[in-house]
């Protein structure tokens, strides 16, 4: 899900809330089970997230607010993306030939469950 905004327009707690209301909405046909779940929602302190109409749409969908602490440069999770990318290609470049293997044979193993069920939705 991806809105954006025009050019010069503001994110107000109403637009946010909207926003909050319509992830709910993607969540249900997009990843059936797993509003039952829960969903965590981490969130900065911006003005438009802390409005109380904001927090109050987050409460109606089901959403678990999470505490987010005081903006610090060392905690800013924009940035984690970056760390667990560095991560995830190290990782990878040290697996051997068997590791790759392993996973084609689970991939396959999956497909053939997707095939069995005709297309319909597994979980597990």
């Amino acid at each position: 899900m991806a809105n954006y905004l025009p050019k010069g327009s503001t994110v107000t707690g109403e637009y946010y809330a909207t926003e909050l209301r319509q992830l709910k909405e993607a969540l249900k046909t997009k990843r059936r089970g797993k509003l039952l779940h829960g969903v965590l929602l981490l969130q900065d302190n911006a003005p438009a997230h802390t409005a109380s109409i904001a927090t109050s749409a987050a409460t109606e969908c089901g959403y678990e607010l999470l505490q987010h602490s005081p903006y610090s440069p060392d905690l800013a999770p924009s940035d984690f993306y970056l760390d667990v990318i560095e991560a995830v290609v190290e990782f990878l470049a040290d697996q051997d030939t068997a590791f790759y293997q392993a996973a084609t044979e689970m991939l396959q193993k999956r497909w053939t469950k997707c095939i069995d069920v005709h297309g319909d939705y597994v979980e597990k």
